[in-house]
């Protein structure tokens, strides 16, 4: 599977982010790399977990495929919704959470790109900027719910992008979908210095025995899942 050296898409210095917004970064980054391998058309129908500033929800426009954007943040939502203006992208952009907007509705391409960073914290914050990365004390408390939801959310030969740092568990994910009865595999990874988040958190991740924690790099994985 490749493994990439990442850089920044010449477009994402011209997305708007509000103040407390994700704005795109290697996790993005190579997530548009797995979505370019997507063959879409304007009968698809792409939804996007997360939106942030829409970065990925765009791209899938500009393919012609009909697009839903959700995120929880009304910020994130106003970001993509005046980002799509001015790229003159068709978007449904959707406040709240994506197993509520999205129910009874069924996609051929599910983008994700979660919080997935350990946090002392037993469960995401409710407000503020860390509700992008924070995602309880393994990582996994939105991914494991993605996983689960994941059956209901595609048609049949639909396809699961899903991005996330190997700290949070990558067989997990793996063993998850499959139970759920999708084909899942690892399709693309990237190795990252850290961030500022989790240099702030060294000594507990150590303290914790998180994989990888001992190192200052970061692996970042795509796995892919599609229901039969």
């Amino acid at each position: 599977m490749p493994s990439t050296t990442l850089t920044a898409p010449a477009e994402s210095d011209r997305l708007i982010a509000l103040p407390g917004v994700y704005r795109p970064q290697h996790d993005t980054w190579l997530l548009a790399e797995a979505l370019g391998h997507e063959r879409l058309g304007p009968q698809d129908q792409v939804l996007e977990i997360g939106a942030g500033t829409g970065a990925l929800a765009l791209r899938a426009a500009a393919s012609g495929a009909q697009v839903t954007a959700t995120d929880v943040s009304w910020r994130a939502v106003l970001s993509t919704r005046v980002n799509a203006l001015r790229q003159r992208r068709t978007l449904r952009v959707l406040h709240g959470d994506f197993a509520a907007r999205a129910r009874d509705r069924r996609y051929d391409l599910v983008l994700a790109n979660p919080p997935y960073v350990p946090s002392p914290a037993p469960l995401p914050p409710a407000h503020g900027a860390a509700r992008a990365w924070d995602a309880g004390r393994d990582g996994r408390v939105v991914v494991d719910r993605i996983c689960a939801g994941a059956p209901g959310l595609l048609n049949e030969g639909g396809v699961l992008l899903l991005v996330h740092s190997g700290m949070c568990g990558t067989d997990a994910t793996l063993r998850h979908l499959e139970r759920a009865g999708l084909d899942a595999a690892v399709t693309r990874r990237a190795v990252i210095p850290w961030g500022p988040v989790l240099r702030s958190r060294r000594d507990w991740l150590r303290n914790e025995g998180v994989p990888g924690s001992s190192d200052a790099w970061e692996e970042l994985v795509i796995i892919r899942a599609q229901r039969p």
